[in-house]
């Protein structure tokens, strides 16, 4: 290495040092600290610059060098990290490999994205082992039909109020129906992705349990067996816009209908997991560790999980 290079190279890493360290850097002061022009400190902090670009890759964290025009200098400034944390990661893995919302194909293919986009290189080998067990045993749900492309086509409807015609398997009779629908929300509950739409035909609402519910009927995605979304757009007056992130703190397994209060007593040990299945719920008395729970609810999925929890539960109305 020539005289030149080496001094070069020292330079560069006192440079590097200070921003580091949080000093300013002055281009007139280094310049004659190092003996050259401020040309050679201006190409000095680019490389700098440069390595810091290229670094982001392996640490996820995206630093730079910005001029500070108050100071009248430059400065490192950590953007803002770019990658998460092996904890992190391996925390977003664990949810969606336990969702079994996708098929086995498409679940390996997002993890495996997650991880060398989101973690640093050194990291991406550790976090691939912990969740390698859980997805060669991964069970795609028995639907095994991909839909990440209708999700975001009706995500673009609902987001530009447009109607949506398609054909829906429905359970019962295993009958084919069509619906010409205003989209309003996608939730995911319990293993499926889930469209919250407004029928657009008062004789289909009124065969309905519900006759002319205000309320959204609920479609399983993958159940669409074919859609088209239409040109035609719909309004929707901002007061009465729904509010999906309401809807899903009162319903309990997707299941429509009414909207209801109702009032139990708990005799469990973990009222902490009531609270939590049941946003709305209200603690009105306790009396020998046993909880009169009252709360706002959508339809029958309610009277599911209420079963569920046996003796522990007694519905007072």
């Amino acid at each position: 290495m020539g005289v030149e290079s080496k001094d070069k190279v020292e330079r560069v890493l006192k440079i590097y040092t200070k921003l580091m360290n949080g000093y300013l850097i002055n281009k007139e002061e280094e310049a004659q600290n190092f003996g050259v022009n401020e040309r050679s400190i201006k190409r000095d902090i680019e490389d700098i610059r440069n390595f810091l670009e290229n670094d982001r890759a392996d640490t996820g964290i995206l630093n730079s060098v910005i001029y500070d025009r108050i100071e009248k200098g430059y400065r490192l400034e950590q953007l803002h990290r770019m990658k998460l944390d092996n904890s992190e990661i391996l925390a977003i893995c664990k949810i969606l490999l336990s969702s079994r919302a996708f098929t086995k194909e498409e679940m390996q293919s997002l993890t495996k994205r997650l991880v060398e986009n989101c973690v640093p290189k050194s990291s991406q080998k550790l976090v691939t082992d912990l969740i390698r067990n859980e997805e060669y045993h991964y069970i795609e749900l028995q639907h095994k039909s991909e839909f990440l492309d209708k999700l975001w086509e009706i995500g673009q409807a609902i987001r530009e109020n447009k109607y949506i015609e398609m054909e829906y398997g429905r359970v019962k009779k295993k009958a084919v129906v069509k619906r010409r629908i205003k989209p309003a929300a996608i939730l995911f509950s319990e293993y499926y992705f889930y469209l919250t739409a407004f029928i657009d035909d008062e004789k289909v609402q009124a065969g309905f349990d519900v006759p002319f519910d205000t309320y959204p009927t609920i479609y399983r995605i993958d159940r669409i067996r074919s859609y088209e979304v239409l040109e035609e757009h719909f309004h929707v007056p901002y007061a009465s816009r729904f509010e999906e992130g309401e809807y899903r703190k009162r319903i309990q397994f997707m299941q429509g209908g009414r909207l209801r209060r109702v009032r139990f007593k708990y005799k469990g040990y973990t009222l902490d997991a009531i609270l939590d299945r049941l946003p709305t719920a209200k603690i009105l008395d306790e009396e020998d560790g046993v909880y009169t729970i009252e709360a706002e609810v959508f339809g029958d999925g309610i009277d599911m999980w209420l079963r569920s929890q046996g003796e522990m539960v007694e519905v007072v109305e």
